[in-house]
This record gives C-alpha cells, structure tokens and sequence, in this order.
C-alpha cells in the first residue's frame, strides 16, 4: 500500500511540475515564426528586419503574389514590425492575408483583408482587418513590400565553375 501511495504521489508531482511549465514554456505565437512555417521563407529575427535579409536571398518586389510575404516596416504602433503570408489575390491593390499576432495576441487570422492605400500604388502603406472593431483597422501601416517564397532565379545568383584536378577553369 505505501509503495502504490508514493507512486501516486510521484505521478501527481510530476504531473503538476509538467502542467506548471506549460505556460511559460509556450510563449505566444508571433507573426515572424508563423509566417516563416506558412511560407517556407527561411528569415529569422525581428520581423523589420526580414526585407533587408531577404536582399540577395529571395526575390522581393511590390507585386503581391499568393505565398508571398508582406514586410511591414517598424513603426511606433509596431516597433518590431509584421510579416503576412499573402494566401489570396483579389486584385492589384486587394490581398487576403494570414498572419499571427495581429487582431489577438498570439492569435491566428486567415485569410483576413488588406489594402494598398499608398498614393504611389506600391503597398508602401496598407491598411489590415482587425478583428474588435470587425473592419479594416483605422490607422494604415507601413510596409516595404513582398518577399517571393521562391529562391531568386539562377541567372540573378553568382556562377561557380568547377575544374577537375590539374586543369583550368578555361580548358
């Protein structure tokens, strides 16, 4: 009887220490590591940070495209920035957008609306849905465009050429 008490009292302990830890070992899902598991796009760090490591790494532009990432400036309102996966094209200035930690902290969002309100037509300032007021939120945001899930083609990547041992590249 002792033994099947202290194994109990062992499995309650142990059981209480996992369920203490699960919180803080959770965390809150942010916008960066979603949008880098949604979108294959492999950039780490800050969000603000993501356009200028993509430079070199992935082909970026102010065309949005489905899979790509939107990259959102660091602002006041968002001293980090935001990265969106873009999962639908409504038209040249319209995106549906999916993204974590936007409208609820640590929430997921699919498919939710944004708009290019830039006067030059480039989504250099984008305006998102936001889930209390149930509309596109009231203040736009800045953004630096949209980061290709895809690798830049090959003819934009320096050419390596091999040479078998004891000849010369120009052989």
């Amino acid at each position: 009887m002792t033994m099947m008490f202290r194994a109990a009292f062992v499995l309650m302990a142990a059981c209480g220490l996992l369920a203490a830890q699960t919180p803080a070992m959770a965390g809150t899902l942010q916008c960066a590591p979603y949008a880098r598991q949604i979108s294959g796009i492999q950039l780490f760090g800050r969000a603000a940070d993501w356009w200028a490591q993509a430079e070199g790494r992935y082909d970026r532009g102010q065309e949005p495209r489905v899979g790509a990432v939107l990259a959102f400036a660091a602002s006041g309102a968002m001293p980090a920035g935001h990265v969106a996966m873009v999962s639908q094209v409504v038209s040249p200035r319209e995106v549906r957008l999916t993204h974590a930690n936007w409208s609820y902290r640590g929430g997921i969002e699919r498919d939710v609306r944004a708009i290019d309100v830039s006067a030059a037509n480039d989504w250099s300032d984008v305006k998102v849905w936001y889930g209390p007021t149930g509309a596109l939120g009231t203040r736009s945001n800045p953004a630096r465009g949209f980061i290709y899930a895809q690798a830049p083609a090959a003819a934009d990547r320096p050419v390596q050429i091999a040479a078998a041992a004891g000849t010369t590249a120009l052989n």
